[in-house]
């Protein structure tokens, strides 16, 4: 039976190609996957171009088999049955029979980074984790859409409960309680999407869509273009730019591959430091994801081939991220009218881990030159040098790039948010140190000195995208959803510091934290932020273990509160505990014997199989996740009064004397449950609407953040702690970390043999025993700390 559909469902399928914005349809019901055929047909009657790509992601298992000769022996098999009539084939088999679809494993989507379709349909909603939605969301271009497939759910509010696959890798044995708080926020974010649309399996659209309500179509110009359209200033920028430098070779050649202002300046910036051919000598480019850096950096390489450079090295964690890369070199190239296999030739990699990845090119115009990709740990090899590129140099331990420079024109270039979340380190530590040497160097030329020793620094920074237009709704809902826009939420430092002494821990309340609430947003932005400022790497995952990991627990650091103030308080420090420990005997003997430990529980299990010690494990303890003080107050004390205030607290130090008789109840089982018990029942209070109401149905519900929620900060007095035997803490030792360890008490217990890939650093288990009830001896501790020290 024909029926109509929805005016708003292609209208905003219209608006979006218009725009060259993405839209995000999340359509919920048992036949969610047939409606994908209708949104990709509406998608390719609005589009002028070609018929779009489809990248299709599932979890284990798909509706048919995506080999194309198992598919059709399916279909025959359905038609021996009786089940498929070959006269009137349905929709979806001639929609995969005629679309270019890529199906890929949620497990093996990092291969499709770099790659550009025109839809995204995710299916099995419970494989997702924060990763996997950025890094397929990103794919999608601008006019595309993603389309989020929710099968079996009767209510929206479902969703809140549903057990993740990612859950089971946060429960461990004395905390089991998972609470799903990541995805009630999520599906509350969906509703301040401006180009999302929330529909059933019959595409009748959903009440929580309220910003679709009165959408209209985009108004053209009579030129075919969006009236309000803002990269039409700048595509005119960028053109004049082109035009003024058409005579100026290699940049008026190469300038004609660029895709947007920002990145031609950049290669102008890249081939102007390359002009210059003077040693030591840094350019640093800074970008969220999808901002063309790779390509910006392929084409710079091309004009420094131009520009007579012979010996040009390339560097990255492996050469299969350089696809893009020397994609856009080989572009460069064929616009300087070099000529493959006349001019220059390629050379592949040979090593099977690399897949085939292009590691040499060479190039024998004028004279002999050569584009060579090294591993990080080879900067030996680099004493011909004359150029050094580093890409994507977040992903590459700090101390390896700082080894990496040297007397030669250097080009880096970082993400400094995105997926990968691991470029806001080296923005702070590696580019502000090389700001700093710049500066220096740029006042002693002014009065004359020589300057030799310092490094000339140039910044650039690319903020328009490639793939899509700028402002586009859905890049902004999901750096907002995951937090990713650390740099903009940065919180400003108190005007006037208070004493550390002066300063109180709070514990943050989660249920609140994750609400969708506008100010606990606000909060919960800037502490995410002064995580990414202060810490080593950080991926979408991370706000997984913050929101629904049932043994961790958030803290904050603050001053004096003015309680009668209408606005947020400054945050000087954040600290994340996980609870750790409290396994029973028979479980610990069990698990060491199999020498297979459960995930989790970092510190029982490494210590007791570092000290082939049964009884460790059924200790508890807190150990210490992250610690993260605000970057502009760097050893100002507050780090270390957290860390006390978190010691007192887990004494029982304290808690009021009225809550005393309440600590065993609360916590005198060691940690077990870390709390979770309690959580439940206040989750029990304040539910979304409709949620309640068992005549609440999918097309008349309307979810809303809950009510009556408790505190979002919690007086650390009128919280009864979980009683602990000890503080742990596990990092990646460095002399300046194990002095502040050490300053506030904590003593090293275990040191691994092997550097880390991640950080090239040796992870360090240190320990401080707490004041326990139920422990008379006080120097338990020092035998273990006595054996380490003679190992």
């Amino acid at each position: 039976m024909r029926k109509k559909i929805d005016a708003r469902i292609r209208t905003l399928v219209e608006n979006c190609v218009k725009l060259r914005q993405r839209g995000l349809f999340v359509v919920i019901g048992d036949k969610a996957r047939d409606q994908v055929v209708n949104l990709h047909y509406m998608l390719s009657k609005a589009s002028v171009k070609a018929r779009p790509s489809v990248l299709w992601c599932y979890k284990k298992d798909l509706y048919m088999s995506s080999h194309r000769k198992k598919r059709m022996g399916q279909i025959k098999k359905l038609m021996q049955r009786g089940l498929l009539d070959p006269e009137n084939e349905d929709p979806f088999s001639l929609f995969v029979a005629s679309t270019s679809i890529r199906y890929a494993y949620y497990h093996e989507t990092q291969n499709i980074l770099g790659n550009t379709f025109g839809m995204c349909v995710l299916q099995d909603f419970e494989a997702l984790t924060p990763n996997l939605l950025a890094r397929t969301v990103e794919t999608v271009e601008g006019g595309g859409l993603v389309v989020m497939l929710l099968s079996g759910l009767s209510s929206l509010t479902q969703l809140f409960t549903v057990t993740m696959d990612v859950h089971s890798r946060l429960r461990t044995e004395s905390h089991q309680d998972v609470v799903g708080r990541f995805n009630e926020r999520m599906v509350l974010s969906l509703a301040s999407n401006p180009n999302c649309l929330l529909m059933d399996d019959e595409l009748n659209v959903l009440p929580t869509s309220s910003l679709i309500k009165y959408i209209e179509p985009v108004p053209l110009n009579a030129d075919g273009a969006p009236a309000n359209d803002p990269s039409r200033a700048s595509a005119s920028e960028l053109r004049d730019l082109c035009d003024s430098l058409a005579d100026t070779q290699p940049a008026g050649s190469l300038l004609a591959k660029c895709k947007t202002l920002d990145q031609a300046r950049s290669v102008v910036t890249f081939l102007d430091a390359a002009s210059e051919k003077t040693l030591r000598s840094t350019v640093a480019l800074t970008a969220s994801r999808g901002r063309g850096k790779s390509a910006a950096l392929g084409l710079a390489i091309a004009g420094a081939l131009g520009l007579g450079y012979a010996n040009i090295f390339v560097t990255a964690p492996s050469p299969e991220n350089l696809k893009t890369l020397f994609e856009f070199v080989f572009k460069g190239l064929d616009a300087l009218d070099y000529k493959e296999h006349i001019d220059y030739d390629l050379v592949e990699s040979t090593n099977p881990a690399f897949g085939r990845a292009i590691v040499r090119v060479n190039v024998y115009r004028n004279h002999r030159q050569t584009v060579q990709y090294i591993q990080p740990q080879h900067h030996a090899k680099l004493a011909q040098a004359e150029l050094l590129v580093i890409d994507e140099a977040a992903a590459i331990p700090l101390p390896t790039v700082r080894q990496l420079l040297g007397p030669y024109l250097v080009f880096l270039c970082s993400t400094v948010n995105g997926y990968e979340g691991t470029g806001r380190s080296l923005s702070l530590k590696l580019i502000q140190q090389l700001r700093e040497q710049g500066a220096k160097l740029a006042s002693s030329d002014a009065v004359g000195a020589s300057g030799s020793a310092g490094r000339t620094f140039r910044e650039v920074t690319l903020n328009e995208p490639i793939r899509y237009a700028p402002g586009d709704p859905v890049e902004k809902w999901l750096h907002e959803l995951l937090c990713l826009d650390a740099n903009a939420h940065v919180p400003r430092p108190p005007t006037k510091l208070p004493h550390p002494e002066e300063c109180q821990l709070y514990y943050v309340e989660r249920d609140t934290l994750f609400s969708y609430h506008k100010a606990s947003e606000r909060f919960l932005q800037s502490m995410v932020s002064l995580y990414v400022a202060s810490h080593y790497k950080n991926t979408p995952n991370d706000l997984i273990l913050m929101s629904d990991a049932p043994a961790h627990h958030l803290f904050v650091l603050l001053g004096p509160v003015d309680e009668s103030a209408n606005v947020l308080p400054d945050i000087l420090a954040v600290v994340q505990v996980a609870l750790e420990g409290a396994i029973s005997r028979a479980s610990a003997r069990t698990s060491l014997a199999k020498g297979d430990l459960p995930q989790g529980d970092l510190v029982p299990w490494t210590i007791s199989q570092q000290f082939q010690d049964a009884d460790f494990p059924s200790l508890s303890g807190a150990r210490v996740v992250r610690i993260a003080v605000h970057p502009e107050l760097p050893r100002a004390g507050y780090g270390s009064r957290a860390v006390e205030q978190l010691k007192r607290y887990y004494q029982g130090d304290i808690t009021r004397m009225d809550d005393a008789s309440d600590d065993d109840e609360a916590g005198g089982s060691g940690g077990r449950g870390g709390g979770t018990a309690a959580e439940g029942k206040k989750r029990k209070g304040g539910r979304a609407e409709g949620d309640g109401d068992k005549g609440s149905t999918l097309r008349t519900e309307t979810v809303t953040p809950r009510a009556g929620l408790p505190p979002l900060l919690v007086n650390l007095s009128d919280r009864p702690p979980e009683r602990l035997h000890y503080l742990a803490v596990s990092y990646g030792l460095t002399q300046q970390l194990f002095n502040f360890w050490r300053r506030v008490g904590f003593e090293p217990l275990y040191l691994r043999q092997s550097a880390s890939e991640t950080t090239g650093e040796n992870t360090v288990v240190m320990l401080r025993p707490l004041q326990h009830p139920e422990v008379a001896d006080s120097e338990w501790l020092r035998p273990f700390v006595e054996d380490f020290k003679g190992r």
